[in-house]
């Protein structure tokens, strides 16, 4: 009867005890760029609309796959926001920076807005083959024309950088880089 109390007892210690790993957060970050601007984009306004994912919901999970058929989500790290949210306001923050329009509006502002720039995520996550091991990201722009409700433009960009590491931090860290790239080639591209 002892030695079942007391291995119980060590059971309930060592439980408690046990250390599980914290819950990482994760941000988007771009690098401040610039790009000459277009004289006629000065006195427009630009609403940017919430990033949509052509695959999978958007979420605060981060993906990787280590095949074409065999993704998952991280367990012990997250985006610090929905992913969609997260790409929208590195873009607000990179078009607000590069002062190309009059105004650059967030999707739930009432204001009128001269263009409307929309974007579809086709591929967000992290890509681990063998040895090798890739941020990818690929994600299609829309500019509209509100005043006539016409495409405007349209391009698809696609990024493939290598990670320093094969885990978490690596991925965010090459997703970065490809979000200062991304930045600098959509404003060259609007």
């Amino acid at each position: 009867m002892r030695t079942i109390l007391f291995i119980a007892i060590l059971l309930a210690i060592g439980g408690c005890s046990s250390k599980q790993p914290s819950l990482k957060v994760y941000t988007l970050h771009a690098q401040a760029t610039h790009v000459p601007a277009h004289k006629y984009l000065k006195h427009k306004t630009i609403r940017v609309s919430y990033s949509r994912s052509i695959k999978e919901k958007a979420s605060y999970k981060m993906r990787y796959s280590y095949s074409a058929s065999e993704q998952g989500s991280y367990q012990n790290s997250q985006w610090s926001n929905n992913l969609g949210r997260l790409l929208q306001g590195v873009l607000i923050e990179g078009l607000e920076r590069s002062r190309m329009f009059r105004a650059v509006m967030p999707y739930t502002s009432t204001l009128r807005e001269d263009y409307r720039l929309e974007s579809s995520i086709f591929d967000f996550s992290h890509h681990i083959r063998g040895q090798a091991s890739y941020a990818i990201v690929s994600i299609q722009f829309n500019l509209i024309d509100i005043g006539t409700g016409r495409l405007l433009k349209s391009k698809r960009f696609t990024y493939k950088e290598p990670t320093v590491t094969t885990d978490a931090q690596g991925y965010v860290e090459a997703t970065n880089r490809i979000m200062t790239r991304l930045s600098q080639d959509l404003l060259r591209w609007l």
